[in-house]
């Protein structure tokens, strides 16, 4: 069957091509605008010399460029790597390596380690949004060619986008997502979330991620609606364009909603917003009562998924039809199963804990250049997320916590969600990320990293002592400890693996 992504965005072009797509500042970019220049980026990147089936990497901020690249690369039959800004040159270059890269599309405040990784990768092609460095060309040139109007005709099972994953265990490996994963992906969360034509929706999740790129910025173009850009995560910048856009759709992780829900709302008008996603991790139940409570408009509702399922596989559908602590029911067209070490499905309920398997459209084709890895990702036919959960008997999902991050102490199983839970309950604790450091006697033991709310002080002995009254003596942490702000990703999600290096 022929079909390319980029149809999303023409036809959304045609039913309504005056509608505003992009919104920057005071920028305002329509529909018609919008698929003209990405087809002015098409055209450019076929005279750089890119073909169907090549590769070009993007990155950049939650810029309108962003949008025009993408959207160019995947009308000219090129497949997207959408690449964190943030990575130095061996990084850069792994990825352009790995990913078969011949061209990248950058941001001047980064065009340096860019182009260092671009030489080590083979002298891929650089071109630079903003002002060039030496070795680059300016972004601007790609719209030198007049839109011809093509979108080049691909097989539903061509790699539309490359996904990388975070990488916590060896190098990152690239989830391929096909143009037809990405345009169901879209329509059906899209639906789910009951996205409207009058929807404007916030784009502060970094496009360069799964879940910013597939169930933001593809929803709401598939869906005719309106994006708000917004570069990067902060509380002002974020309530500023709320105001301003009048914005009715945010998704974003747990860690922004905290920063949300403590923000200073005086004079603020926060009226507009409708409907609000969480994913990434799982959001503490206390942080979503709260907001809700600060921002009574705006029902959180949670979902589930990974690089390797084009964002969603699970949703909570509404505020009368979810679970608070839950990740919700399995998407349309996703089958979910809970599973044992031997891969037989267990029964539902909290005391059936298993790994989450899952098949269906949304499952990547495999991570490119490793068959192994994919052999072993997808044995019986279905992925394994190496999340733990369990089902209730309404269909609901609830994750436990990763595989990786369970810690097991004196021979118990200690679910780190379970005590960062508790831990939330705490009234100055504002952010908490709870691993496992070894011991020599007990296997592991169970620390707590806090951050405290402003003007709310609290002692490590004083936190233990209010998880050793919620939890079992097994669970509770023998040590916490205080910074200022947890380490995190460009997704806003806590890096782990940074405060595991303190211990």
């Amino acid at each position: 069957m022929s079909f390319n992504l980029a149809t999303i965005l023409r036809e959304s072009a045609a039913a309504s091509p005056d509608r505003p797509l992009l919104r920057i500042g005071s920028l305002e970019l329509s529909y018609r605008q919008v698929d003209e220049m990405s087809g002015r980026v098409a055209a450019g990147l076929r005279a750089a010399g890119l073909h169907r089936g090549d590769t070009l990497a993007i990155q950049l901020p939650n810029l309108p460029e962003f949008v025009f690249a993408y959207f160019g690369a995947l009308k000219a039959g090129v497949t997207v790597v959408p690449l964190n800004p943030l990575l130095k040159a061996p990084e850069v270059a792994y990825h352009l390596q790995d990913s078969g890269a011949r061209l990248l599309v950058t941001f001047d405040a980064f065009a340096g380690e860019a182009a260092k990784g671009a030489a080590e990768a083979d002298d891929a092609r650089v071109f630079v949004v903003g002002s060039p460095v030496e070795g680059t060309s300016p972004f601007d040139d790609l719209y030198g060619a007049e839109d011809g109007g093509d979108i080049e005709p691909m097989n539903s099972d061509d790699t539309a986008v490359i996904i990388y994953t975070s990488g916590t265990t060896g190098r990152p490996k690239g989830a391929e997502l096909t143009h037809f994963q990405m345009y169901m992906a879209a329509t059906v969360a899209a639906d789910t979330f009951g996205y409207r034509t009058d929807d404007v929706s916030m784009a502060v999740l970094p496009l360069f991620h799964v879940f910013g790129l597939s169930s933001v910025m593809n929803c709401a173009i598939r869906s005719g609606a309106t994006l708000v850009l917004v570069p990067r995560f902060e509380v002002g910048a974020v309530l500023d364009a709320i105001e301003q856009h009048r914005v009715t759709v945010f998704c974003g992780v747990p860690t922004m909603f905290v920063a949300l829900l403590h923000a200073d709302l005086t004079g603020r008008d926060v009226s507009s917003l409708r409907v609000c996603v969480s994913g990434g991790a799982s959001i503490p139940g206390e942080v979503l009562k709260g907001f809700e409570a600060v921002y009574p408009g705006a029902p959180v509702l949670e979902g589930y998924g990974l690089s390797e399922t084009c964002a969603l596989a699970t949703f909570n559908r509404g505020a009368e039809d979810r679970r608070v602590m839950s990740i919700g029911k399995r998407m349309w067209g996703v089958e979910i199963r809970v599973v044992d070490s031997h891969d037989h499905e267990l029964p539902t309920g909290p005391d059936s804990v298993g790994e989450i398997v899952l098949r269906g459209h949304n499952v990547m084709k495999g991570y490119r250049g490793r068959p192994e890895a994919t052999e072993e990702a997808m044995r019986g036919g279905w992925f394994h997320t190496g999340d733990l959960g369990y089902q209730d008997e309404d269909g609901f999902f609830y994750i436990v916590d990763r595989k990786k991050d369970l810690v097991i102490r004196g021979g118990f199983n200690v679910y780190p969600r379970e005590i960062e839970e508790v831990l939330h309950e705490h009234p100055a604790v504002r952010e908490a990320a709870v691993i496992g450091r070894p011991d020599a006697r007990l296997g592991e033991e169970v620390v707590a990293f806090i951050a405290l709310k402003k003007g709310t002080p609290a002692t490590p002995e004083e936190v233990i002592s209010f998880c050793k009254e919620r939890l079992a003596a097994y669970k509770y942490p023998r040590e916490v400890v205080v910074l200022d702000e947890l380490p995190k990703g460009g997704t806003g999600k806590v890096l782990k693996a940074e405060l595991r290096a303190t211990l």
